[in-house]
């Protein structure tokens, strides 16, 4: 399955920085909601309808965006499971961890796996396999692999080899495969039919895509009824864990689904339904972006995006997500028509605020990077 784009180079650097940004959007909206429950969040705060924090920050959603951002400029589709594997040998399991705050289980499982020696795919081989710890770094490889679901599918499987298997990987799949149909213009409907064409129709991951989607599309008196349809489709109640690739990635549908693509309604109905929301809302706020590019994103919550400050991954530090926007995205395009201004703030991930740089603060050079990248931010272009 290749899509046709539709617009110029400067339409799909559009669409790349409103996808990129808008998995660090929806990454800090969720973040404070993540693991509770749609009443939890009601009694606390109403509705969500924009950031709680008055410092809002990401997670390790973003940061792992990054990083599998940096190693995909680097390879592009040469890619292979030893480049990703000493990635993460070289940019996090063999530093001294340090506060290592934020990291998800299926992370954990692999750093523990990696360090006592075991290669990929056995490194995948521990009991959160099944994670959305992919699906929440896979948005890179749909903007890469633009127009062409199948490769960004075979991409992002690649770099999840090491940390995944079965439902994780095709979570991390029906994402990317749904970013790169958005990427060059393709309609909701079609979003959908490119993230189903990648994974087996029979899997788990499959099942609660269609019955969240199919939720979201029928008529509801209002909002909450929608979103109470959407995580009725998908939740399993009672299971401990909310990071369930089949039902992070259903819920992500869903929310895009019954906001019809918008972005602000699709990412603020993830948050909404709870569960591990930094992640749902991450992902409905990618495929939104990439579907309609960074000038959809509302001004005040892009501006809360600025460096990451490595509280999650130290070796991140310094990068933003519009420096692998740019870095994924063609050649030909001079200065970007949108970017959100720095603001003086920032913890973990997403993290509000410039770095001693300003908007693009300077982090460590991981392997392959160009120096450039380091020093100058956007420079980095070298890396391809």
């Amino acid at each position: 399955m290749e899509l046709k784009a539709d617009g110029t180079a400067a339409a799909t650097a559009d669409r790349a920085r409103g996808a990129l940004l808008g998995l660090a959007v929806g990454d800090a909206l969720g973040a404070p909601a993540e693991n509770m429950r749609p009443s939890e969040i009601r009694r606390r705060w109403g509705r969500i309808e924009g950031f709680v924090s008055d410092d809002p920050a990401g997670t390790d959603d973003t940061e792992y965006a990054i990083f599998s951002g940096l190693l995909l400029a680097r390879h592009g589709s040469a890619l292979t499971v030893s480049h990703v594997e000493r990635a993460w040998h070289h940019w996090i399991a063999d530093l001294d961890e340090g506060p290592f705050r934020g990291a998800g289980f299926s992370e954990r499982g692999t750093l523990e796996n990696l360090r006592r020696g075991l290669a990929a795919p056995i490194s995948a081989q521990h009991r959160h396999a099944w994670s959305d710890g992919l699906a929440m770094r896979a948005a890179p490889f749909g903007v890469f692999a633009a127009g062409r679901p199948a490769e960004a599918a075979r991409l992002v499987a690649v770099d999840g080899r090491v940390s995944h298997e079965g439902e994780g990987i095709y979570g991390g799949q029906a994402v990317a495969a749904g970013v790169a149909a958005a990427m060059v213009g393709a309609g909701l409907a079609s979003v959908i039919a490119a993230a189903l064409s990648v994974v087996p129709m029979d899997s788990w991951t499959a099942r609660s895509l269609r019955r969240a989607v199919s939720a979201a599309q029928r008529p509801y008196p209002d909002r909450l009824a929608a979103e109470r349809a959407v995580r009725s489709a998908v939740v399993i109640g009672g299971y401990p864990w909310t990071d369930l690739a089949p039902e992070a990635v259903g819920l992500a549908f869903g929310a895009l689904t019954a906001a019809r693509g918008d972005f602000r309604e699709a990412v603020l109905t993830a948050v909404n339904m709870g569960r591990d929301a930094d992640t749902t809302a991450a992902v409905a706020g990618a495929l939104a972006g990439a579907l309609h590019g960074a000038s959809a994103i509302p001004r005040d919550w892009s501006a809360a995006i600025g460096p990451v400050r490595g509280s999650c991954l130290p070796s991140m530090r310094g990068y933003h997500v519009l420096d692998i926007a740019e870095l994924l995205t063609p050649d030909d395009v001079e200065e970007p028509p949108y970017a959100p201004p720095p603001s003086p703030h920032g913890t973990c991930g997403a993290a509000r605020g410039g770095g001693p740089s300003g908007s693009r603060a300077a982090g460590a050079a991981p392997p392959g990077v160009s120096p450039s990248h380091e020093a100058a931010g956007r420079a980095g272009r070298g890396v391809r």
